[in-house]
């Protein structure tokens, strides 16, 4: 069985970040969770499905058998990112996308291991991975974070709506009824506040213990 490093955090920790340079530094591969959740939401959107209507969601997951992991840019669209955090706390939704999941690891059995990031990876999906890791950042650097990638984006923006989307978000993570965002049993938490370049160091001292520098033991 492949061995799996699980990346946790809250939204704008920089999971994502984290995860691929633990995937390109070990040879790993990234499966980014939420692609499954926006796929989801894709796919809802296209068949003019609300992302209220919960019978039709099931009838449209009845039919699909595997979730494709190709990004494109129609993915990050404001109202599919919407579509995609609403139907993620329906219970049945996040049960079909854990188990897209655990296939993806399966099918894709000749891989010398996986590094997946998320909200429940580690507590909920795989939940005896090999190395869990949590990301911790300060709600006020996250807010800033993003309010500086829209002002270089060349978007508008106000800091102070961002921190408060960001604290909102936050709190329906960590309350929400099914999969709520915890740091998963057993996690390393990394803070991830300062440049990424100690961020690295942190992950190269955890990781090295248990990846011995290079290899799987």
């Amino acid at each position: 069985m492949n061995k799996i490093i699980t990346v946790d955090g809250p939204a704008g920790s920089g999971k994502e970040k984290i995860s691929k340079f633990i995937a390109r530094k070990y040879k790993l591969f990234h499966i980014d969770s939420g692609i499954f959740y926006r796929r989801l939401a894709y796919e809802i959107e296209k068949n003019k499905i609300k992302f209220y209507e919960k019978k039709r969601i099931k009838n449209l997951i009845k039919k699909i058998d595997k979730i494709s992991l190709r990004k494109f840019s129609g993915l990050r669209e404001e109202k599919i990112g919407f579509i995609a955090s609403e139907i993620a706390k329906y219970k049945f939704v996040r049960e079909f996308v854990n188990s897209q999941q655990r296939l993806v690891t399966k099918t894709l059995s000749n891989k010398k291991g996986f590094v997946i990031d998320g909200r429940d990876i580690g507590s909920v999906v795989f939940k005896k991975a090999y190395l869990k890791l949590y990301v911790d950042v300060d709600v006020n650097i996250r807010a800033k974070r993003r309010y500086k990638q829209l002002i270089d984006n060349g978007e508008k923006s106000i800091y102070l709506k961002i921190l408060e989307d960001i604290k909102l978000r936050d709190k329906k993570d960590k309350s929400r009824k099914n999969s709520p965002l915890v740091i998963p049993q057993g996690a390393h938490v990394v803070d991830n506040s300062s440049k990424f370049s100690i961020t690295q160091n942190q992950l190269n001292i955890i990781i090295g213990k248990y990846i011995n520098g290079k290899y799987w033991n």
